[in-house]
């Protein structure tokens, strides 16, 4: 056995055996074996596909955080942040035939509200979002009921209570008032 400076060992076996630290090809900025060493091409290629790798990550992890930020911000503190407005006048709407309903809004921001025509002649106004999860729900004639078509949740048509489904709270109802001009609705 013969020893070879830098610490390495040699075994002369006929040219097999440990090839000593002399003999391997060195880099000279690293001082690492040039086997190891990546060449400049190389590293920016690998760069940029972590770089890609992690903007897809990110992207990826805010398109499933979306959804699930929507699901816990519930309806009733998205319609506080939207404008007060307490009343609107629907014009020409008391020429509703009965049996019939009008999707309307308090403004342009606020969420949908159901204004019907029952075939008995009176009149019931009412939010159109869901109470379970924020859907827009819909006014059945020939039941006379208000539907989610969501996860079946059924609302009373005079009253928005809640009949059954999974809906927690009834729906919020409105005053209605009939007039010459039109159908006022107002919040109370």
């Amino acid at each position: 056995m013969a020893y070879i400076g830098g610490g390495a060992r040699q075994e002369n076996n006929g040219g097999c055996g440990l090839i000593g630290r002399d003999e391997i090809a060195m880099s000279e900025e690293t001082n690492l074996p040039a086997s190891i060493v990546e060449e400049p091409g190389e590293q920016a290629t690998r760069r940029a596909f972590l770089a890609a790798a992690g903007v897809a990550g990110a992207c990826y992890i805010a398109a499933l955080g979306y959804p699930v930020y929507r699901y816990l911000a519930s309806p009733e503190e998205m319609a506080m942040s939207q404008p007060d407005v307490k009343e609107v006048t629907l014009k020409d709407a008391q020429k509703l035939p009965l049996g019939s309903r009008l999707l309307f809004r308090f403004s342009a921001s606020s969420p949908p509200s159901l204004l019907i025509h029952h075939e008995d002649g009176r009149w019931s106004a009412m939010s159109a979002v869901c109470t379970h999860l924020g859907c827009t729900v819909e006014y059945e004639p020939q039941a006379d009921r208000i539907h989610c078509a969501c996860h079946g949740g059924v609302y009373n048509a005079y009253t928005g209570a809640n009949v059954s489904g999974p809906p927690p709270k009834p729906l919020k109802v409105f005053k209605v008032t009939v007039g010459d001009a039109g159908v006022e609705v107002s919040r109370s």
